[in-house]
């Protein structure tokens, strides 16, 4: 169970079943009372000088019952914890963010909140190599020591959480969703890897659906755990750029990978070194700027953007291209450059994308 007592998890708890009392407000109401208890014995008069009259009817009212037992009974099993502000399990770095989650849901091993981090955030709908990428920074970023934050989404955070785990390092999955629900569905054994050597959290109670308005919520936490926010993949509307700007507010480092100037997904990573954001092409980048001792030796395959060399992928350089064009500069034949295409799509140095058209894999 928790590191709280099953009272005190009771009270935090149904405070964050009020409806309409999100973590800024509750942060006030501490501030007003002291804690859960005197906040819920607090009449509706004395709760009224800090919160509505709604809120504070409801929090008179005592909350959902329901799901105010429903979530106690999923504290007692295995692996389950509530981490709240009162808690020495609390991370350090969230307290020093302005809009800390109060109360932290969490599934895992919490000796890991004790462990610096990096956050790696990315497009839903990477490039192979985008994936890649994300995958083998992440592996050697456990291997310098760090734990990798990320959201558990397709794409980048999905291979950032991977990469993590091969390298039996230290992961964290902050999730827009309730813990009873595993959001996308596509990861549902990612998440039971992901408890058994490192921990999800969040700070939606349980059976809150994944919304829009969740993310953004999400995405200060991501930040706000970590030393810095790593961006691999983004398009300009990515909600990757929203968590690197919070980063950015909470005084933490911004990195990014660059891409092709002719990618959608590297417009954004362009945009953030525009900005400001460090250019990164391998982990030395990062473990320079962070100032980080490491607790193992580099690995040797510390990942760069570059490939094995081979004419074909030559000719294609890092765009996507089309059969068409790759002919031309190729000078190779339909027939045989199939044959080629193919077994360098076998051997994982290339990927085909819709359209018929292939990208070189780093």
């Amino acid at each position: 169970m928790a590191v709280i007592d099953q009272e005190e998890a009771r009270l935090w708890i149904a405070l964050s079943l009020i409806p309409g009392l999100g973590s800024q407000t509750l942060c006030k109401l501490l501030s007003a009372f002291g804690e859960p208890a005197a906040i819920c014995a607090a009449s509706i008069s004395q709760l009224k000088d800090v919160v509505s009259r709604d809120i504070a009817e409801a929090i008179a009212q005592g909350g959902e019952p329901e799901r105010l037992q429903t979530s106690i009974d999923w504290l007692k099993q295995e692996n389950n914890h509530l981490v709240t502000l009162s808690d020495g399990h609390y991370p350090q770095a969230l307290l020093e963010i302005s809009d800390p989650p109060p109360i932290l849901y969490a599934k895992g091993d919490l000796s890991v909140l004790e462990r610096k981090a990096i956050a790696m955030v990315g497009s839903r709908n990477a490039t192979a190599q985008g994936e890649k990428n994300a995958e083998e920074f992440a592996y050697a970023l456990c291997n310098s020591g760090l734990c990798v934050v990320s959201g558990m989404a397709l794409g980048i955070d999905g291979a950032a959480h991977r990469g993590a785990l091969r390298a039996n390092g230290a992961t964290i999955a902050v999730v827009g969703t309730g813990l009873d629900i595993v959001y996308p569905a596509k990861h549902r054994e990612l998440a039971h890897q992901i408890v058994e050597r490192g921990l999800i959290i969040s700070e939606f109670p349980l059976g809150t659906p994944s919304r829009a308005q969740n993310f953004p919520r999400r995405n200060r936490i991501i930040s706000g755990l970590s030393l810095g926010t790593l961006v691999v993949e983004a398009n300009i509307q990515s909600g990757s750029l929203i968590t690197a700007k919070l980063a950015a507010e909470q005084g933490r480092e911004v990195f990014a990978i660059p891409g092709s100037i002719h990618s959608p997904v590297s417009k954004g990573c362009h945009q953030l070194i525009k900005q400001g954001a460090k250019l990164v092409d391998n982990i030395q980048d990062i473990v320079d700027e962070l100032d980080i001792f490491t607790t193992g030796s580099m690995p040797n395959h510390t990942p760069q953007i570059a490939s094995e060399a081979h004419p074909v992928l030559d000719s294609m350089g890092f765009d996507p291209i089309n059969m068409d064009t790759l002919i031309e500069r190729s000078g190779l034949t339909s027939e045989n450059l199939s044959a080629i295409l193919l077994v360098l799509e076998l051997e994982n140095k290339i990927a085909s994308l819709p359209g018929g058209r292939y990208q070189r894999i780093a």
